[in-house]
């Protein structure tokens, strides 16, 4: 009954206005390449030191619950994820847009944000402590092999050739090594150079990689950026709710995904929501259309990534330990108000948590409104706006955004050197989207593998400690799984076609 109590907090006018504010804000500046959810939360804490610490963290929460969502707009409409999460939402949202289907793709976008929100705040209220457990669990062993599953997903994400991909994620891992070491302090591949000193920046090299790329084709060739349907269809949801009941259990899966891989501090969205996107096309009846505008592949990655908001909070609360990046944001905001994370935070303080949690779940059910009203004005603006004026629009955005991540023009420059690479490297076959991956997981891998390394010398067994623990063995027989099973498949299907078409043969002789 005090739970009840406590939520109906949540809804006090002051708290639904910062609820619906917060929401609305974090989808405009998660839309915009280069401001990420952290950035979001980050540029507005001040502004609530002077408020109520629930209604604070009501809006804080809003923020970052928006601003996953709206990195999904750029992602589907010009190519380039808004947020690192929604990497994977490039794969099938573009060829929608392309296809002339940006509305319907930003309509499921929508539905899968609210879904997978929803699951990932009511494992936050309901099983925090217990997942908590689950996260602390995971040593520095199991992150390495968590990485190196995330790298073998990109057999899932390689289009046509599965070497090239492989050789992608080389180059991504070798870019990650670039700069001061992750464990040891070591200078590497600097060339002497100071603007390498800080290393590669990973959200720097994601707009280089995917936005410069889409800016080039744009300038060189004549046609229009998206295909432009004259006949007005408004928001399609009554479509879009169609393809999410049928990928009802894509949609749960994903979600459930989104949430475990969130209570891991550090594992992050982007990681959700390849898995969750792997996992789609293994299902999947029609692997093939994958990557070519299937709407399943939006809708698995959008809960998955937005299922890491509630999900990033249960380490985040129980153990004070953030599980995503703007987590850490908000756990700052949580102390400056004098709160201290852990068991108190349910009994002493839990009017303000679970007000904290209901205010969350509002702002959740707050992106189906926005998101489809926001949703639509973009993509009418994206296909109405001339080239001539969307392309400086773009690559202002993108400049602007890669300076204000450091404050940083070293940024910039890097920015530009692997958009001009990229586009080279998208000419003979190699996607981004495999060098984005190893980038990311390349200081994971590494320090685990470091400091497993460590820990083998110490105990005298390497073989024990990288391969002794039942979470370590579970992870190596997932990447191999994830490894040979396309394979498998791919042959399975080969013996199908081949005996099929044998059929009517030998039936005519």
């Amino acid at each position: 009954m005090d739970m009840l109590t406590y939520a109906l907090g949540a809804l006090s006018p002051d708290n639904l206005g910062l609820a619906l504010l917060g929401v609305a804000a974090g989808i405009i500046i998660g839309a915009l390449p280069g401001l990420s959810a952290t950035m979001a939360v980050a540029v507005l804490v001040p502004v609530t030191f002077g408020m109520a610490p629930e209604s604070a963290l009501i809006m804080l929460g809003a923020i970052y619950t928006g601003a996953i969502y709206g990195g999904s707009y750029s992602a589907i409409l010009v190519n380039t994820p808004g947020t690192p999460s929604a990497i994977a939402t490039t794969f099938d949202g573009y060829p929608m847009a392309k296809r002339g289907d940006g509305d319907l793709a930003v309509t499921l976008s929508t539905i899968a944000s609210m879904v997978g929100g929803m699951v990932g705040v009511l494992a936050l209220l309901t099983l925090a402590p217990m997942l908590a457990q689950v996260a602390l669990s995971f040593g520095s062993v199991e992150y390495f092999w968590l990485a190196i599953f995330g790298l073998t997903l990109i057999s899932a994400l390689s289009e046509g050739s599965t070497l090239k991909g492989f050789m992608g994620a080389g180059f991504g891992l070798l870019l990650s090594t670039v700069g001061v070491a992750v464990v040891g302090g070591d200078i590497r591949y600097t060339l002497g150079s100071q603007v390498l000193l800080g290393g590669i920046e990973t959200v720097s090299a994601l707009i280089g990689l995917y936005c410069i790329p889409v800016l080039i084709d744009l300038v060189a060739t004549p046609e229009s950026h998206l295909k432009v349907d004259e006949e007005q269809r408004g928001l399609r949801l009554r479509e879009g709710l169609g393809h999410a009941w049928l990928g009802k259990f894509n949609l749960l899966r994903s979600a459930t995904v989104g949430t475990g891989v969130a209570i891991l501090p550090g594992a992050g969205g982007s990681i959700a929501s390849l898995v969750s996107y792997s996992e789609a096309r293994r299902a999947s009846r029609e692997p093939e259309t994958f990557g070519k505008g299937n709407p399943q592949g939006i809708l698995a990655t959008e809960a998955a990534n937005n299922a890491t908001v509630g999900g990033g909070f249960i380490p985040t609360l129980v153990l004070g330990i953030p599980g995503t990046p703007p987590d850490a944001v908000i756990l700052g905001a949580l102390m400056v108000q004098g709160f201290r994370t852990g068991p108190e935070l349910f009994t002493t303080n839990a009017s303000i948590t679970y007000t904290f949690v209901a205010g969350l779940f509002l702002a959740t059910c707050l992106l189906l409104p926005l998101g489809l009203l926001i949703g639509r004005y973009a993509f009418k603006s994206i296909i109405t706006i001339p080239k001539a004026l969307l392309v400086p629009t773009i690559a202002f955005m993108t400049v602007i955004g890669t300076y204000a991540i450091r404050n940083s023009v070293s940024d910039v420059i890097i920015m530009l050197t692997l958009g001009v690479v990229g586009w080279l490297l998208n000419r003979y076959g190699f996607r981004p989207s495999p060098i984005v991956l190893g980038l990311i997981l390349g200081p994971i891998a590494e320090q685990g593998f470091v400091q497993g390394f460590l820990m083998g010398r110490a105990s005298g067994s390497y073989a024990t400690t990288f391969f002794g623990g039942p979470i370590s063995i579970t992870i190596i027989a997932l990447s191999v799984l994830s490894v040979v099973y396309p394979l498998i498949k791919e042959r399975r299907d080969r013996h199908r076609a081949h005996h099929g078409g044998a059929s009517p043969q030998e039936t005519s002789s």
